[in-house]
C-alpha cells in the first residue's frame, strides 16, 4: 500500500520539495516515466455494455494516449488508444477507445493465449512489491485471459493460469463490423468492473482503497499487422506485433511492475455525482 503524499515525493525524485502533492502528481502525469492518474469515486455505477455513455464516464478523465512500450524511441502508434477509470465501494470500473479500421479475433475459449489476437490489458500491484500482481486480457469477441503472477517472469514466475477474477464483468462495443473485410471500422470499446472482493484476500493492501491511496497499473494493446487476403484478414506471415502503453515501459516486456503507472483513488468526486444527489 502507498499513499499520496509517498507518491509525491518519489514523483518529485524523493525531493524535500515545497510543492504540495497534487502538484507533484500533475508534474509526473505531464513529464515524468512512470504517468499518473487521479481516479474519481462514482455515486452511480456504469452499466457494463462496452459502450461508454453512462454519466461516470463523461466527467472522467481519459488517460494520455498510449505510446510505444519502448518509449520515446519508437515511433509514435498509428492508431490511437486511452483508457480511463472510477470506482466504488463494490468494483473498479476501466473503460478503453481502440481505434481500428479492421475489428477481429478468432480466440473463443476463457484463457486462451488473449494477445495472439489484437487486445487490451490490465495489469494491477496494488502494493507495488511485484509480488501477486493481476493481468486481465481481453479480445474483440469478449474472450477473457486472467492470471495471478506470483513473481515477475524473469524472477521466476509461476503465472498462474487457473486464477480467475472472479464476478468480472466485460462487455465490448463496436463501432463498425466484427470479422468483416469488405469495410472499414473504426474501432472498439472495452468496459469492465472488477469486484474489489476479487483482488482483496491477495491485494496486501487495502481492498477497497482507501481515500488518497496508489496501486501501480499497467495498460497495454497488443496490435498484430493486418491485410485482406482472398475476403479474409491474415496476419503476413513473420510479422511481429506491436505493444502500445499508456506508461512507456522502456523495453518490450509489460511484466516489469516497478515501471507502470501510478493510479490514485479519489473519494467524494461531486463532479460524477449525477444532479439531484449530494
Amino acid at each position: 500500500m502507498a499513499r499520496l503524499a509517498g507518491l509525491a515525493m518519489m514523483a518529485c525524485g524523493g525531493c524535500a520539495s515545497a510543492r504540495t502533492p497534487e502538484q507533484c502528481i500533475a508534474l509526473a502525469g505531464k513529464s515524468a516515466i512512470p504517468r499518473s492518474y487521479v481516479c474519481p469515486e462514482t455515486v452511480v455505477a456504469p452499466i457494463i455494455d462496452g459502450r461508454l455513455d453512462d454519466p461516470a464516464w463523461q466527467t472522467a478523465p481519459w488517460t494520455e494516449e498510449f505510446v510505444d512500450i519502448e518509449g520515446a524511441k519508437k515511433p509514435k502508434p498509428a492508431l490511437r488508444t486511452h483508457a480511463k477509470m472510477v470506482w466504488n465501494a463494490d468494483a473498479l470500473f476501466i473503460a478503453a477507445e481502440l481505434e481500428e479500421p479492421h475489428v477481429r479475433g478468432v480466440l473463443k475459449l476463457h484463457d486462451a493465449i488473449v494477445f495472439h489476437d489484437p487486445d487490451f490489458e490490465v495489469f494491477i500491484d496494488p502494493n507495488w512489491d511485484s509480488r501477486d500482481y493481476f493481468e486481465i486480457e481481453v479480445n474483440p469477441l469478449g474472450t477473457i485471459f486472467d492470471l495471478l503472477l506470483k513473481r515477475t517472469y524473469r524472477d521466476g514466475g509461476p503465472a498462474i493460469h487457473a486464477w480467475n477474477v472472479e464476478g468480472l464483468k466485460v462487455a465490448i462495443h463496436v463501432s463498425g463490423t466484427l470479422n468483416n473485410p469488405g469495410d472499414t471500422d473504426k474501432g472498439w470499446s472495452v468496459e469492465m468492473a472488477i469486484p474489489w472482493k476479487s483482488l482483496a484476500d491477495l491485494a496486501g493492501s487495502a481492498c477497497p482503497p482507501r481515500d488518497r491511496d496508489v496501486w501501480r497499473f499497467g495498460f497495454s494493446r497488443v496490435e498484430w499487422p493486418t491485410r485482406v487476403v482472398d475476403g479474409r484478414y491474415e496476419t503476413p506471415p513473420g510479422s511481429r506485433e506491436d505493444n502500445w502503453v499508456w506508461s512507456p515501459q522502456g523495453v518490450v516486456d509489460m511484466h516489469r511492475p516497478e515501471r507502470w503507472g501510478y493510479v490514485v483513488f479519489e473519494k467524494g468526486t461531486k463532479a460524477l455525482r449525477p444532479e439531484g444527489t449530494k
